[in-house]
């Protein structure tokens, strides 16, 4: 019977993605919570006093007020405001109207050799005066090499100029259409300048990512697959950069920085592997990119793997599950934290999956703890759990896992979400690894059992390391085996790479069966 639905909520996938664009999506944006945590650290470092403080207090008090409405647009703008003051600037009309731009379309992942429409538009209704219609400078710029990494922009082309394109993008967005012929494979930032007469009063910027004859190519692997019968638990393997791109053209995730040409490639491999009648994963050890299909949210997710070169099968191994944090993905402990998980996990024999937690700000179920909700913020939560275990029951299925030695790790939201999920599930964990996190500490009470080491540094401006002191207080109450690291001088990131071996040689000493 699950197989059935599996199979038919994968054919629901595949009619969507065959689909014709739709008319009109808003593009994701940047993750609110994100917004906030940048704002929250800027203000625990500048610490400010004063007139500065008065006017910071003010914005508080005017986001609790908009927060408790559901306006994200106007949320959006007070955050802006506050990070302006804060980094010692006025905020004027200009910047007002300016932080109030977006630009959109309907699709991100674009095919080149045809047309493409953007749309200026607003989330909130500035200040600024204009008695006359703008005009609008249309450029493309480069994402990534050096110069872009280093946040200056590379422009490589101009797309023309455009008159009298409004002046309430509220009510009527302006469309420009852009001609992306030529432009080779990759990503890119489209940004329009708006200009009163000859002076530039605000931009907005979009990136998209440009691939020639990409309908085309997503229409064969979609009708290729169509016509495949059997392993239906590897078809999401194949299906994900496409339900990938029908999302982001939907506003449903953030673009990210999906390579969307590798993926494409990756499926393709996948998909002729799986023609030939083999499973391309079978067998293969190192570090790799799975997918899979989350029933409850109809979504293909991402997690990443890797299986030490000794892994025969013929032997349980000992499994971690690692939670990124805010804003990061799955790829976080292998590419990021001096890329030390993988390397240790080889050495000492341990298998570890990082699963996306549905989305970057999915909290992995800590919403749920959150009074007063909504219900997309709980079912985010619910999806951001259920995602995390089902990694771990994969791992389970296709992998020899002792069960006696299965972990849980993770840096920042991802240390929230390790404190969340070991309370609630205190018979799956052998030992947690929270990085800079923070949790109930009454929550302690139902982890006694667990063994845990928690790393955080004094300096911590992102998440203050109270959090872990008061949970490692607590543990120090209920009798909890614990080790604490706490960092001299240790930020919010750098604490976590130079202390991952310690986490390893913590797991090393503890199972379930020695508690």
């Amino acid at each position: 019977m699950r197989t059935s639905g599996s199979r038919v909520l994968l054919t629901s996938v595949l009619a969507l993605i065959f689909a014709a664009p739709p008319a009109v999506f808003p593009q994701a944006r940047q993750p609110l919570a994100l917004n906030r945590v940048l704002y929250a650290t800027r203000k625990a470092a500048v610490k400010p006093q004063g007139e500065l403080k008065e006017k910071i207090d003010a914005v508080d008090k005017e986001i609790m007020e908009a927060t408790r409405l559901g306006r994200t647009g106007e949320i959006r703008r007070l955050l802006a405001k506050g990070l302006a003051l804060l980094s010692g600037r006025e905020w004027d009309q200009n910047l007002e109207f300016s932080t109030s731009l977006v630009l959109r379309a309907e699709e991100i992942c674009v095919d080149s050799t045809e047309p493409y429409t953007i749309r200026i538009e607003q989330i909130y209704a500035p200040r600024m005066e204009l008695t006359a219609s703008l005009n609008a400078q249309v450029s493309l710029h480069r994402v990534g090499g050096a110069l872009a990494l280093q946040g200056v922009p590379v422009k490589i082309k101009d797309l023309g100029f455009v008159e009298a394109v409004g002046r309430d993008f509220m009510d009527e967005p302006a469309r420009i259409e852009t001609d992306l012929s030529g432009i080779p494979d990759g990503p890119y930032m489209l940004r329009v300048e708006l200009l009163q007469e000859k002076n530039p009063i605000g931009s907005a910027s979009l990136r998209v990512v440009l691939q020639r004859g990409l309908r085309q190519r997503i229409t064969a692997i979609t009708r290729e697959l169509g016509s495949m019968t059997g392993f239906d638990a590897l078809r999401p393997e194949v299906l994900y950069p496409l339900d990938y791109i029908r999302n982001v053209n939907r506003g449903k995730v953030v673009l990210g920085n999906l390579d969307i040409v590798r993926e494409l490639a990756a499926a393709e491999t996948v998909l002729a592997s799986l023609k030939s009648g083999k499973d391309p994963f079978s067998g293969r050890t190192g570090d790799m990119k799975r997918h899979y299909l989350l029933e409850s949210a109809g979504e293909i997710m991402p997690y990443r793997v890797y299986v030490p070169q000794s892994y025969r099968g013929d032997k349980e191994y000992p499994l971690i599950i690692a939670l990124h944090g805010l804003g990061a993905n799955e790829d976080s402990f292998f590419d990021g934290y001096g890329q030390w998980l993988p390397k240790l996990a080889e050495q000492h024999g341990y298998l570890v999956a990082a699963p996306l937690g549905y989305r970057t700000d999915g909290g992995y179920g800590v919403a749920l703890l959150r009074a007063g909700g909504d219900a997309a913020a709980i079912r985010k939560a619910e999806y951001s759990e259920a995602d995390v275990m089902r990694v771990l029951d994969l791992m389970k299925k296709n992998y020899r896992v002792d069960a006696r030695r299965i972990y849980l790790m993770g840096h920042s939201m991802g240390a929230i979400g390790t404190w969340y999920l070991g309370a609630k599930y205190p018979e799956i964990w052998a030992a947690l690894a929270p990085f800079s996190g923070s949790g109930n500490p009454a929550s302690i009470e139902k982890m006694k059992n667990i063994p845990q080491i928690v790393v955080h540094g004094d300096a911590d401006l992102t998440v203050p390391v109270g959090g872990s002191r008061n949970m490692v207080e607590a543990m120090k109450k209920s009798g909890v085996v614990h080790q604490y690291i706490e960092v001299a001088g240790g930020d919010h990131l750098n604490v976590v790479g130079p202390n991952l071996a310690a986490a390893l040689d913590f797991f090393n000493k503890h199972r379930s069966d020695n508690r």
